[in-house]
């Protein structure tokens, strides 16, 4: 791998990560597409997607500094108090118990989805399927309760939600914006609450895949790639949750819903003219 593939990859990891698209469908798709190789080893593939992921996390972590603060020291009251007195503790628990569905079901289901989930045809499938029920639900539902009227409950169902983005393709903020306009949450709290939620997940994931790394070390002339696929990964993440927080509070999400319908139709295409295996 380049340093400008790695470079187009954090790329493309920082901007479909919390756009409702699908980072993890994205991250086959576009080195299938353009044919490029695939690192030898498939854990150290998987480790490069992770350390993308950490790269967005970082972003992540810069743009949400002032509310993850928040929320930490709101749950350690809570704990210390053995009560759940104020908004943010209710915020706070209710991003904990979100992670949880997420955490089991990645434990349970990594190797399957690793080995059998990743083709590009099902990927377009997903693409289109979750594309045109996010679309559905967000014209349909009513913008009646913002974050702050968030229950314990209702994060841990939008906890379930979320572990469906193990299928590359469903897009882990899709089908949270999904279940959480579902539930009446204005379309910039919806996103905003899905883009904490993400935090813990992606943390965890890179801290056990970090493990690895140190362990293994990372392959001789791997160093720039992983370094430079990192930084794009942070910064287009930083941007893009920017920008996704200001457009949704004044447009619907008609626009990834035809993105995702183009680029299902583009797999297809090149599947169906022989330009690409049906293959990852």
């Amino acid at each position: 791998m380049s340093i400008p593939q790695a470079i187009v990859l954090g790329i493309t990891q920082g901007v479909t990560e919390f756009a409702p698209i699908s980072s993890s469908g994205h991250l086959i798709l576009v080195p299938w597409l353009f044919g490029w190789p695939k690192l030898a080893d498939p854990d150290l593939n998987k480790t490069f997607d992770v350390a993308l992921h950490l790269g967005t996390l970082a972003g992540a972590l810069v743009y949400f500094r002032r509310d993850v603060g928040r929320y930490l020291a709101a749950w350690v009251r809570s704990i210390r108090t053995r009560s759940i007195a104020t908004v943010d503790e209710r915020l706070a628990w209710a991003l904990v118990l979100g992670t949880v569905p997420g955490v089991v079901a990645g434990a349970l289901l990594e190797n399957i989805v690793q080995e059998h989930l990743g083709q590009p045809l099902l990927i377009a499938a997903m693409l289109a399927a979750f594309g045109v029920l996010l679309y559905v639900v967000d014209r349909r539902a009513a913008e009646r309760r913002s974050i702050s009227d968030l229950r314990v409950r209702d994060g841990l169902a939008l906890g379930v939600a979320q572990a469906l983005a193990l299928q590359p393709g469903v897009s882990r903020s899709g089908v949270t914006i999904t279940a959480a306009r579902a539930m009446g949450l204005d379309r910039a709290s919806a996103a905003r609450f899905s883009f904490l939620l993400s935090l813990p997940i992606i943390a965890g994931a890179g801290a056990y895949k970090g493990l690895d790394l140190l362990r293994t070390g990372i392959p001789p002339g791997m160093g720039g790639p992983f370094l430079w696929g990192i930084c794009a990964s942070a910064v287009s993440g930083f941007l893009v949750i920017a920008f996704l927080l200001s457009y949704l509070r004044r447009h619907d999400v008609g626009v990834f819903l035809w993105y995702r319908l183009a680029a299902a139709a583009l797999t297809l295409g090149v599947v169906l003219a022989g330009v690409r295996p049906a293959g990852a």
